[in-house]
């Protein structure tokens, strides 16, 4: 178990920085090269909006990953996936909080350089983990986890959270 925990912790380290890291950071300084635009809306604290954001986005992506390799014993990558369904913390209130957290980080980096390049390439980011998890993902899923991905479909959104944590017995670490 120790050896699969570790395996698990060191693949979704460098999984991290293979994709999310380049979708949420690596792309967006290559779109705009991160610099500063006048505000977007012209509204007070919009920058600081910006930067609660994309620290909130990180906080709970982070979450997410070290829920991935300590409780799943495995990593969101697709060729090391988590030997159970996790679905405790965020996981708990929407099925699809890490790509949400990506979102919320671009959506934070285009208030914060006031960049409507950035608005528009989260809106293409949104599409694609979209189609992703719905003709991929989730359907692997369903073969892997059976009526547990089916009961947790049932009760926990796609993208829209739930206002109170899902605590059901039809999958494992709730």
């Amino acid at each position: 178990m120790k050896r699969t925990r570790t395996r698990a912790i060191v693949g979704s380290f460098v999984f991290f920085w293979v994709a999310p890291a380049v979708v949420a950071g690596v792309v967006p300084f290559a779109l705009v090269g991160w610099t500063m635009q006048p505000p977007l809306l012209g509204l007070p604290g919009e920058r600081v909006l910006g930067v609660a954001a994309v620290v909130a986005g990180l906080a709970c992506l982070l979450d997410c990953f070290a829920r991935f390799a300590l409780e799943g014993r495995g990593t969101p990558a697709p060729v090391a996936q988590t030997e159970v369904l996790v679905a405790s913390g965020l996981y708990r209130f929407v099925r699809n909080p890490m790509y949400i957290s990506m979102l919320i980080i671009t959506s934070g980096q285009t208030l914060l350089f006031g960049q409507t390049g950035l608005l528009v390439y989260t809106g293409v980011v949104f599409a694609a983990f979209h189609l992703n998890v719905l003709l991929y993902e989730e359907p692997q899923l369903r073969r892997r986890f059976g009526g547990s991905y089916e009961t947790y479909c049932l009760r926990v959104g796609r993208w829209w959270p739930r206002l109170t944590p899902w605590r059901g017995s039809g999958a494992p670490d709730c």
